[in-house]
């Protein structure tokens, strides 16, 4: 009888369905000298839960945490502080505009840069235009490809129908 109902509390052990009171009794019953043959394999485990529950901790936890100055976080701080008077300075200086820093040939040279880049820019617009007609065209073929192959099967059922080769 009972081992009946420690094989029974075995099983509600592996399906996690056990009470405290019900483990209880499973590390009692496999604490003792003998136990089934059958259900030696779970002794082991039974009696290292029971010798665990028994440890202790026995280190003094500190309760107050250490003050110390963490340097890094100095080190960010003013790494960012002196980025952002960076940044300052140069959104400063580059409000002057482009044409009052260069001298006359720069500032040819400059627009001339600019218009060629203004109708390089409109030329890749135009073939990008091309480029997407050819897409299209070539949907239409693989369209029109798989209409070929619907008239070849047509022709073969066809020919199947009249018997002709």
């Amino acid at each position: 009888m009972v081992l009946d109902n420690i094989e029974q509390l075995l099983e509600k052990y592996e399906n996690a369905e056990t009470t405290l009171q019900e483990e209880q009794q499973l590390k009692d019953y496999f604490s003792q000298e003998t136990v089934a043959p059958h259900l030696e394999m779970y002794k082991p485990m039974f009696t290292y839960f029971l010798q665990t529950q028994k440890e202790q901790y026995t280190k003094d936890v500190p309760l107050k945490p250490k003050k110390t100055i963490n340097l890094y976080r100095w080190i960010s701080v003013a790494a960012v502080a002196v980025l952002m008077f960076g940044i300052y300075t140069q959104v400063g200086n580059s409000s002057k505009s482009i044409e009052g820093q260069l001298n006359d040939e720069q500032l040819l040279a400059y627009n001339q840069t600019v218009e060629a880049f203004n109708l390089l820019s409109s030329n890749f617009n135009k073939s990008k235009d091309n480029i997407n007609t050819l897409g299209l065209m070539s949907t239409s073929l693989d369209k029109g490809t798989e209409n070929i192959a619907y008239l070849g099967e047509f022709s073969n059922t066809t020919n199947k129908i009249f018997k002709n080769k």
